[in-house]
C-alpha cells in the first residue's frame, strides 16, 4: 500500500502548457522592449536585457519548479490536490461532499493531450477544485472513478 502522503504527478506535457501560456503573456512584453529599443536613446540593451531575464524566468525556469510543486492522490474516499511554489495550496475533496465533475481542456491543453478535471462540491468557499494536467483519457478516467466511488457510498 502506498504512502497517504506521497502525491502522483501530472503528465510531463504540463511543463509544456505553463511554458506556452508564458509566452502568450511575454510576446506582448518582448514586442513593446523591442520598439521601445529602437525607439528609445538609451544604451542598447537596456529594454531586452530585463526582457530577456523575464523570458528565462517565467518560460524555462517556473514551469519547471511549478510543475514539481503539482500532484494528487486518489483515494476510495477523497482526491487531494496539492500545488503551489510560493502559496501553497494542500485541498482534500472527500467524494460525499462532490456535487459534479466535469472534464475541461482548453486549446493549449488539447495541443498536448492534456485535460483539467474540475471537481465541484457543496458550499461556497473552494467549492470547485482543478487539477490540471492529466492525460486527456486519464482525466475521464478518473471523473468515472469518482462517480464509481460516490454511487458505491451512496448504495453502502
Amino acid at each position: 500500500m502506498m504512502n497517504e502522503d506521497t502525491l502522483d504527478p501530472v503528465h510531463p506535457n504540463m511543463i509544456k502548457v505553463m511554458r506556452m501560456r508564458a509566452i502568450m503573456v511575454i510576446v506582448p512584453v518582448a514586442v513593446a522592449a523591442i520598439v521601445a529599443e529602437i525607439a528609445a536613446p538609451m544604451p542598447t540593451g537596456a529594454f531586452i536585457a530585463p526582457v530577456a531575464l523575464l523570458l528565462l524566468g517565467f518560460v524555462v525556469m517556473m514551469p519547471r519548479r511549478r510543475y514539481r510543486r503539482l500532484g494528487y492522490r486518489l483515494t476510495r474516499d477523497r482526491l487531494r490536490v496539492v500545488r503551489g511554489w510560493w502559496n501553497r495550496r494542500d485541498t482534500v475533496v472527500p467524494f460525499g461532499r462532490v456535487q459534479h465533475i466535469d472534464v475541461n481542456a482548453e486549446a493549449i491543453e488539447r495541443l498536448f493531450g492534456l485535460a483539467t478535471l474540475v471537481v465541484h462540491t457543496a458550499g461556497t468557499h473552494n467549492a470547485s477544485v482543478a487539477l490540471p494536467g492529466l492525460e486527456h483519457g486519464e482525466a475521464l478516467a478518473m471523473r468515472e472513478t469518482i462517480r464509481a466511488f460516490i454511487a458505491e457510498g451512496e448504495a453502502g
